[in-house]
């Protein structure tokens, strides 16, 4: 018989210990630790979740932060060892940002994920010249994997995700916010399904061994990723020329779609388990279809 939580308390996937069913923890911590494992493929001995890792403002020193998430390069969880940092908490990106960029340069991670279950970025920490720098990037790696390796996926690399809604959520966000001309929800969700028929297009008509091109690599620039993508929707429409006609086209600016395609590059849509379009819809204009 399995033992269940406290009321008001949930088990952490990682350390099966008990935590207070917070909302970050409830709608960020979990998921994306769950996705560490079942998406990205990084073992659990790898992750450290509770009790929190802190991370020290000098080696030795005494000051120190704790961090919700860290992935460390081994089942070592030493300084020597740090490798990814996973932020949870309950801020806006500009803040969450900057939270993030300070537990990079305090500790020996590469590698940052600022998450709140509503909004998402990937940081990569570069050295050089005695300075610190900060990079955003499409997403992070595979376990195994390099940063350059982002975005070089075969048919059969894809995995099938069951957080698709939160993807959804946090893209709506993302291009509310940053979308050049274009504020209109119904708008939006529109130019996310051109994205997913390219997708689903290009997971439907890719050999397993061959390389897709809905992908965003580490410091591709976004004009390239967005001319790719069109050419895509060029042939979506002839595929699917009962759903989309000539006037039909791709208006997000080139950022936005670096960013979507980023987001959903390495997840398999076509074994998603739902609707995905209407689950789109939903999340863009608050109703189901």
């Amino acid at each position: 018989m399995n033992k269940k939580p406290k009321d008001g308390f949930i088990f952490d996937f990682i350390s099966k210990i008990e935590v207070e069913a917070k909302r970050e923890e409830v709608e960020a911590v979990q998921p994306f630790s769950k996705e560490l494992v079942e998406l990205y493929k990084y073992p659990k001995k790898n992750i450290r979740t509770r009790p929190q890792y802190r991370v020290r403002a000098r080696p030795e020193g005494s000051k120190s932060y704790p961090v919700d998430i860290i992935v460390f390069n081994g089942s070592n969880h030493s300084y020597e060892n740090e490798y990814l940092i996973v932020e949870c908490k309950k801020k806006k990106r500009k803040d969450g940002l900057k939270q993030l960029q300070d537990y990079l340069t305090f500790s020996k991670a590469q590698l940052g994920v600022w998450y709140n279950g509503e909004e998402k970025l990937y940081l990569r920490k570069i050295i050089g010249d005695g300075n610190i720098n900060f990079e955003e990037i499409p997403n992070i790696p595979e376990f195994g994997k390099r940063v350059e390796d982002i975005g070089k996926f075969k048919r059969r690399d894809l995995q099938t995700t069951h957080n698709l809604k939160s993807d959804f959520k946090t893209i709506r966000n993302y291009l509310a916010g940053n979308a050049s001309k274009i504020k209109n929800d119904l708008i939006l969700s529109q130019q996310l399904i051109n994205l997913i028929f390219c997708k689903i297009y290009d997971e439907l008509n890719t050999a397993p061994d061959e390389d897709l091109n809905f992908r965003a690599g580490t410091g591709e620039n976004p004009e390239k990723i967005k001319d790719r993508i069109y050419e895509l929707f060029n042939k979506v429409k002839k595929k699917y020329d009962d759903v989309f006609d000539n006037t039909d086209n791709l208006i997000l600016d080139a950022k936005s779609v670096a960013y979507v395609v980023g987001d959903l590059q390495n997840k398999c849509l076509v074994d998603a388990e739902r609707d995905i379009i209407a689950e789109a819809f939903e999340v863009f204009i608050g109703k189901s279809l």
